[in-house]
């Protein structure tokens, strides 16, 4: 008899800790992890920095200068490009720890935000992404250093999501402009297979043979990369959502009709990058 009286005791001291608990936050948290991968942005970040590498073989040698000067320009504004996405991956970061995703320590990356950031309209860049990268990076700081006092998913969405959907516009700007870059890229090197081998001589016809296939496996690169441009634009039009939906929904983060969106948007984020994973270069 005491056991039993000692078990419905335990189990009512049980119910009403989870009862004083708060509901679950679990589609945030799922939301930000796969945000955190902003899937294939950085891939496509190193590959548009290294393009004169790959490129420099098939140049001729009248065009070389030009390309030097635009691989120095290139590398310039890497750093720039790649910290808009760190600033991102931090903040998708601190919402999964506001709720209640304990594994990152991020203290030490406010430090790692790196460059900042100048308008480029070239590159699609304009004084309102400068802005909001700026007051996100200050947000970030704030938060952390203060160790989230005061702060809940609520407020750093409220507080965030202008910023958020400026700097999303402006890797999705970014992937387009690395587009730009790999066709500029593609015409040059399929270029000169499509110029030289009609006239390759018939004693040439190993050499010719050899160049036929290396052409055919630059085209098969060529499109796995553009398939990849639009993967990438879709996830960060999926992560740019799914912080709308969590903005339009902060009177009610726990309720079921946000949470059944976070599933589906979480699962599609997914979706795209087992897509980027499956298909590799």
């Amino acid at each position: 008899m005491l056991v039993r009286r000692l078990c419905l005791l335990l189990c009512s001291l049980l119910l009403v800790a989870c009862a004083s608990q708060p509901l679950s936050l679990q589609e945030v948290r799922d939301f930000s992890v796969q945000s955190v991968k902003l899937t294939g942005y950085a891939e496509l970040s190193t590959r548009f920095r290294d393009t004169y590498q790959r490129e420099h073989p098939y140049l001729p040698p009248t065009a070389d200068k030009q390309a030097r000067e635009n691989d120095s320009k290139r590398r310039a504004l890497y750093g720039e490009f790649i910290s808009v996405q760190k600033t991102l991956v931090l903040y998708m970061q601190t919402l999964g720890v506001l709720a209640g995703d304990a594994r990152f320590d991020l203290s030490a990356q406010v430090d790692d935000l790196g460059a900042s950031l100048h308008a480029n309209a070239e590159v699609g860049l304009d004084q309102r992404h400068v802005d909001a990268y700026s007051s996100l990076t200050r947000l970030l700081t704030h938060v952390i250093a203060s160790g989230y006092q005061s702060r809940s998913v609520e407020t750093m969405v409220r507080d965030g999501d202008t910023d958020v959907q400026l700097l999303l516009e402006a890797m999705i700007n970014l992937t387009r402009y690395y587009a730009k870059t790999h066709a500029n890229e593609k015409r040059t090197v399929l270029g000169l297979f499509e110029v030289e081998l009609p006239f390759t001589k018939p004693q040439d016809r190993l050499l010719a043979t050899l160049a036929r296939v290396h052409y055919l496996n630059k085209v098969t690169e060529y499109q796995l990369v553009e398939k990849r441009f639009d993967l990438a634009a879709q996830g960060l039009s999926k992560v740019a959502l799914g912080h709308q939906r969590l903005r339009e929904h902060l009177h009610d983060v726990h309720g079921e009709e946000l949470r059944a969106q976070l599933r589906q948007i979480g699962a599609d984020l997914r979706r795209i990058y087992n897509s980027l994973e499956r298909d590799t270069i």
